[in-house]
């Protein structure tokens, strides 16, 4: 595994994990759901993407985009 960059709360049983790890010499920005079975371990389950870190900006722009709609919904109702 990688590097965690950080664990967002989904529900009592979930969390979105994002990390940065790498494949065959290539590093990737993983954005997964991971969930607590009944022992308390957390377990990564299929529900994510991996982008290259080469779509970072990509990514960053998409993001910016979505905090100026929050931001644009809750100024104009």
């Amino acid at each position: 595994m990688g590097a965690i960059i950080a664990d967002i709360s989904k529900n009592a049983r979930e969390i979105v994990r994002i990390d940065v790890s790498e494949f065959k010499e290539k590093e990737y920005i993983n954005i997964r759901i991971w969930f607590h079975d009944v022992d308390g371990q957390t377990k990564p389950t299929q529900k994510g993407i991996a982008l290259s870190v080469d779509q970072y900006e990509e990514l960053l722009k998409a993001v910016e985009k979505v905090g100026e709609y929050i931001k644009d919904k809750k100024e104009n109702g």
